[in-house]
């Protein structure tokens, strides 16, 4: 089976989004063959290379999504004319549709996702699609004052958003230029039969931008599309706006962009395929088709975990008495809460100490939140000495790994008796799942998918409440006989449910369901013209090449150009690539 895998801001680069997934995904499924069509988030990401690939994967198509030249297309009359009825028509099924989360305008988001306005976004993004094709991009048709005045029209329309109407010229510019950069996919060359039109099924690494080529690939080509989303995209620009100062109207029109692009990826996907049911609620709540959700939890390694995990004679934990958290220090981690629930578990029990593992988040942001919660830990616990001539030290440590003290990230988990997370958001708490293949009994908070994780191997407390925070952290560390028990418990379901081997079973399985389900109907033709007969045997949807057969996409578009593909002599069996 050949894959169009598609990631952006990710899988191939070194650094990225997905990354460690999709290599492991792409490596664990050799049988399969792998195009991988990839959009790049920074000059920076391109700059750093790619990961090393394997053998498998047959081809690399990039293309940067942080910046477009100017493609020197000149649109005449007849398609300035369509690209103003498409672009209109978009622009007015964005201003029309309710934002899914936005206030008292988010009621019936969800159903309005499947309804008229999702076809009429739909519609008017395939004819801007089509009309790329036909001429050659539409980079600056999306940059021209020509796009602008259609997005104001909208807002100024019956019916619109109510923030939408309030509008102004620098809002519209700002929302014009979202737009554009999201919309860049379209004025690629990928579709041709030589690109995605090609393969048996795309699958995208993530909603949003990433997943654009792919219904692009279905729409031109009938390809088929698996959407698989561990961080659903239209939560992460929720979040992500809500830090940026913009005016309330930009902040609605691109919420009901990003919720219209959302609905119509869900809509066209043959499946979905969430990681944890945190993600799938919200996929459900934005419009997905609870019949073509599929969860499959991501794939972790627990090779490097066993030593500790394995440990039955209690060597397995270096003190008794110390906490661990382990993560990227940021705001979100909430190591505030967790730092003055430390300070109570202190007065319960004074010789428990806390480890702080982990680096700061990119940007000035991580940084200065990290010096923020050392100088609490200052404040709250000054140096300690046990005597009058001994030197102080604080019950908290800052650290990172690869240090001699903390040499990996086993080790980390394997210095304290109880992992704590303390988040007050979180996606899928990969952390909480080390601790698990580490056999610790945990503390965490319940945000994300946390309880599902946990499943009953850990205690759970709420979020933002350090005295139960602390009260729970207290109960483990008095009762080493629970935390066994506990810390056996989340191993065992760890092995079961978070390992490499059953993602990729699972995804093994998904490829073939979708493969037989939704075929990408092609026909060979002789070299009369004439169409051949069982030119397409069965086995070309199984493990080898059987044919040789040159394969040509019915349907073809109007901007298709060239005489039919004539097929070749089967290869003797045995001899398939």
């Amino acid at each position: 089976m050949r894959i169009g895998l598609l990631t952006e801001g990710g899988y191939p680069y070194v650094s990225g989004d997905a990354g460690l997934w999709c290599d492991r995904l792409v490596r664990g499924l050799e049988q399969h063959e792998f195009d991988i069509y990839a959009l790049s988030r920074s000059e920076r990401q391109e700059d750093e290379g790619w990961v090393r690939l394997p053998p498998q994967v047959s081809r690399v198509r990039t293309a940067p999504l942080w910046m477009a030249e100017d493609d020197g297309v000149v649109l005449g009359r007849r398609a300035r004319r369509r690209f103003a009825e498409c672009f209109g028509e978009l622009a007015a099924a964005v201003c029309a549709a309710p934002a899914v989360l936005d206030g008292s305008e988010a009621a019936g988001g969800a159903d309005a996702a499947g309804g008229v306005e999702a076809d009429r976004f739909g519609s008017a993004l395939y004819g801007l699609a089509e009309l790329a094709r036909d001429e050659g991009g539409l980079v600056g048709a999306l940059r021209s004052e020509g796009a602008v005045r259609a997005l104001e029209r909208a807002c100024r329309a019956p019916g619109a958003l109510r923030a939408a109407r309030t509008a102004r010229v620098p809002d519209l510019l700002s929302v014009a230029a979202h737009i554009e950069r999201a919309l860049r996919p379209l004025s690629l060359d990928w579709y041709e039969a030589d690109g995605l039109g090609s393969v048996d099924l795309c699958h995208a690494a993530a909603g949003g931008e990433a997943a654009l080529p792919g219904l692009l690939a279905l729409h031109f080509a009938g390809v088929p599309l698996l959407v698989t989303e561990y961080g659903v995209q239209l939560r992460a620009h929720y979040l992500a706006s809500s830090t940026v100062e913009e005016s309330p109207a930009v902040r609605a029109l691109l919420a009901a962009f990003h919720g219209a692009l959302a609905a119509e990826v869900y809509r066209r996907a043959a499946l979905i395929t969430p990681g944890n049911t945190h993600a799938r609620r919200w996929q459900e709540r934005c419009g997905a088709d609870r019949a073509k959700l599929r969860t499959v939890y991501p794939g972790m390694e627990a090779a490097r975990f066993a030593e500790v995990g394995e440990r039955t004679d209690g060597s397995g934990c270096a003190d008794p008495d110390t906490l661990v958290w382990v993560g990227r220090v940021e705001p979100a981690k909430d190591l505030i809460s967790l730092l003055h629930s430390f300070a109570e578990i202190r007065k319960e029990a004074p010789k428990t100490r806390l480890r702080i593992v982990g680096a700061p988040a990119d940007g000035p942001e991580g940084a200065l939140y990290l010096a923020h919660c050392k100088a609490l830990a200052a404040q709250l616990f000054p140096d300690e000495a046990e005597g009058l001539h001994a030197v102080g030290d604080n019950p908290v440590s800052f650290e990172e790994t690869g240090g001699p003290e903390v040499p990996s990230l086993a080790e980390a988990y394997a210095s304290g008796a109880v992992v704590v997370l303390s988040s007050v958001v979180e996606g899928f708490p990969i952390s909480l799942v080390e601790a698990m293949f580490c056999g610790r009994a945990t503390v965490s908070t319940d945000v994300g998918a946390v309880v599902e994780v946990i499943g009953g191997t850990g205690l759970v407390v709420p979020p933002r409440n350090p005295r139960a925070l602390a009260e729970a952290c207290v109960a483990l560390l008095r009762d080493p006989e629970r935390r066994a028990r506990l810390g056996a418990a989340a191993r065992a379901r760890a092995l079961e449910l978070f390992t490499v081997e059953q993602n990729i079973a699972a995804f093994h399985g998904i490829y073939l369901e979708i493969v037989s389900r939704s075929p990408v109907r092609r026909f060979v033709v002789d070299d009369a013209g004439d169409p051949l007969p069982f030119g397409v045997p069965a086995e070309a949807h199984v493990l080898g090449r059987w044919t040789e057969a040159r394969l040509m996409a019915t349907g073809r578009p109007r901007w298709a150009a060239g005489a039919p593909v004539r097929a070749t002599a089967p290869l003797p069996a045995g001899e398939g690539a």
